[in-house]
């Protein structure tokens, strides 16, 4: 393989380390393709809008391991990961992806549970009798 750019994305609780390598515009998630790990078209989409913007489609493969949080999530940090490591091959391009929106974190995390709470917030039930 040439030369690799990394770079890592989070959303909620899911991370992905994101490789991106000269090539033919092939996504590989956690060793499937695209298609196989994420089976709703919306979720390619969004994978694929970050060549989109940078017009860089078809120029890059890349590889991603991600885990944790949901499908959703997933795809948020794996389009952050791919954002980053576009920046890191072209640093002309952090203007334009930045008003596009794609390089922010979302930083919502799940709310640690609370003593005396059943769970983060929720209370035990109130018995009057």
């Amino acid at each position: 393989m040439t030369e690799m750019i990394n770079a890592t994305g989070r959303r909620k609780e899911a991370v992905a380390r994101v490789f991106l390598y000269k090539g033919t515009g092939q996504v590989e998630v956690n060793d499937l393709s695209l298609d196989a790990y994420f089976p709703m078209e919306s979720q390619r989409i969004n994978i694929r809008k970050m060549f989109d913007l940078a017009d860089l489609l078809k120029q890059y493969d890349v590889r991603a391991n991600v885990k944790g949080g949901g499908k959703s999530g997933q795809v948020g940090a794996i389009r952050l990961g791919i954002a980053r490591a576009i920046i890191k091959i072209e640093p002309t391009l952090k203007k334009k992806l930045k008003a596009a929106g794609v390089l922010t974190r979302d930083p919502r995390m799940k709310e640690r549970k609370k003593y005396g709470r059943k769970r983060a917030r929720r209370r035990f039930q109130y018995t009057k009798r």
